[in-house]
């Protein structure tokens, strides 16, 4: 009575493994020996016979065989029996061989060989317990499909080479392991051996790997089952993994396949292919990890972006908040860094000048709104090019007056001269302006004041309404002079005076009592700029 299906499965993997070692070896051994030595003629026909012994077992134990009503165990031991004694002999005359050499490696993995046949005849006394040997055709000696030609090594059949890269070779079996780990060596791969399941993971979880070649029948965790756990891993999940195995049953593939292996492999692998598989496996994590730099990068530019583009915005915000005060040229200074920030609590000394029209409040009361309106339009529009082409900081506007001052935020060495000449400047704009107003109905005159010493400057206000603003007796002594000013009157102190005394021409007003100041303050009038020397 035949054996369960299972039990033939396990048969055929157990047959195989060992099969596997006779192949692996004796194809590492011929990359390496010379192509007319003796040595090498012994190989290939090691090979040979391996091959045979593979094709029997393939033929006897394959899973349409099993289904269709198991195999004819008597006559697999006839198949198996006549390459097995050629194996033996083979591998004897390849033993002496390697010993008359000089190389070691040659004969310890010759005596891997002579393991593996040991194991191979050992498996075949004990578990084909068949009719009597050699009552059973033998089947044809082919090579099993996809597997190199007789006399062909991987070396001689080689593709491009895959890019080194990491593998983790998981077996239960140390020359499996042994096997796959020189074969992946010499192609410039970085091998991790991992001898079970459990181990393979803990490996995982410490170190970086491009690919796992993992067996599927394992003592401790089965390969199922670490592809399984990999997979529910999302930082490790996307490691491409190579099922290899000598037992192939359909329900192994499928079940591995739905679980996110890459492919699956039977053993013995047939080299060629295998190096195609991990060429591919390698490719495709590598445009995986290409893609996941990709997204990553654009991520960081999507949040730089975001970032460039709210400081930008904030950026334009403060421009626009500080042309309220400064030039353009000014503004754009200070955003770049290239002033102090005029907003934090300073002192400095800075020439502060006032201005307004003089008869505008009984205009403003008489007028029709939108011609006040209208007036105030162009006495802005002429005053604010005069501030900006001489650099001043307007401090505040409110109807007909203003306040300008020099010397903050950006120092400069001779304020007083620079709001000497926008006030003269100004003189003359609104001159301009008075015959246009006068056609109106509209008397209407500039009063000017100017004074120079130091003040507090920064901030005022509450947030979300923050204005720019000086305060100090400079700017009540500029404000007081401005409201003495007749019409066409720049006045000015003493101080600011004797700053300029080479500048313009200037006539003496006298001391004058101005309200909220305890000392009367010396004044002078500026009469015109001299003319250059």
């Amino acid at each position: 009575m035949n054996p369960d299906p299972a039990s033939l499965a396990h048969l055929r993997h157990e047959l195989r493994t060992p099969l596997n070692h006779v192949l692996g070896y004796s194809e590492m051994l011929l990359e390496d020996a010379s192509e007319a030595s003796e040595l090498a003629a012994e190989l290939r026909r090691v090979r040979g016979e391996g091959r045979m012994l593979l094709a029997a077992v393939e033929d006897s134990l394959s899973p349409v065989r099993v289904e269709e009503g198991g195999p004819d165990l008597g006559r697999l031991a006839s198949a198996l029996s006549a390459p097995l004694d050629r194996l033996r002999e083979s591998v004897g005359r390849l033993r002496q061989l390697a010993s008359e050499g000089d190389t070691g490696a040659v004969a310890a993995d010759t005596e891997r060989i002579a393991a593996a046949v040991s194991r191979l005849r050992t498996l075949v006394e004990g578990w084909v317990a068949g009719p009597e040997r050699g009552t059973g055709p033998t089947p044809a000696a082919a090579a099993p499909s996809g597997a190199t030609a007789p006399g062909e090594s991987w070396a001689g059949a080689r593709g491009p080479a895959a890019a080194p890269a990491t593998i983790l070779v998981v077996d239960d079996d140390e020359e499996n392991r042994e096997l796959l780990t020189r074969r992946l060596a010499r192609e410039g791969h970085r091998i991790r051996v991992a001898q079970g399941g459990l181990e393979a993971l803990a490996i995982l979880q410490d170190e970086p790997v491009d690919l796992v070649l993992l067996d599927v029948m394992m003592p401790d965790l089965d390969g199922p089952a670490v592809l399984e756990r990999l997979k529910r891993d999302p930082e490790r999940r996307h490691i491409p993994v190579l099922m290899i195995s000598a037992l192939d049953e359909t329900a192994s593939v499928v079940r591995s396949i739905e679980l996110g292996a890459e492919d699956y492999l039977p053993k013995p692998c047939d080299t060629v292919l295998l190096r195609a598989r991990i060429g591919a496996c390698l490719e495709k994590k590598r445009l995986r990890d290409q893609e996941a730099r990709h997204a990553m990068e654009l991520a960081e530019w999507n949040r730089t972006l975001e970032q460039r583009v709210a400081e930008q915005v904030a950026q334009v915000e403060r421009l626009g908040r500080l042309k309220r005060f400064f030039s353009p040229q000014l503004a754009e200074l200070i955003v770049a860094g290239g002033a102090d920030d005029p907003l934090r609590t300073h002192r400095r000394e800075i020439t502060v000048v006032f201005l307004d029209l003089r008869g505008f409040t009984a205009f403003a009361e008489t007028a029709e709104p939108e011609e006040v309106m209208g007036v105030l339009r162009e006495y802005h529009e002429a005053m604010g090019q005069l501030i900006l082409e001489h650099e001043g900081t307007l401090e505040r506007f409110a109807g007909d007056g203003m306040m300008v001052f020099f010397n903050d935020p950006v120092p400069v060495g001779n304020p007083a001269e620079r709001a000497v000449r926008m006030a003269a400047a100004m003189r003359d704009r609104v001159r301009e302006l008075r015959a246009l107003w006068r056609k109106r109905g509209h008397e209407l005159d500039l009063g000017v004041g100017i004074a120079q010493g130091y003040a507090t400057i920064g901030a005022i206000g509450f947030e979300g309404r923050w204005d720019y603003g000086a305060i100090g007796t400079v700017t009540n002594l500029a404000a007081r002079l401005c409201a003495e000013a007749q019409g066409g009157q720049v006045l000015v102190t003493s101080r600011v005076a004797a700053a300029v005394e080479e500048l313009v021409e200037v006539e003496e007003v006298g001391a004058l009592a101005l309200r909220g100041l305890t000392k009367p303050v010396p004044t002078f009038n500026v009469v015109r700029l001299r003319p250059p020397s």
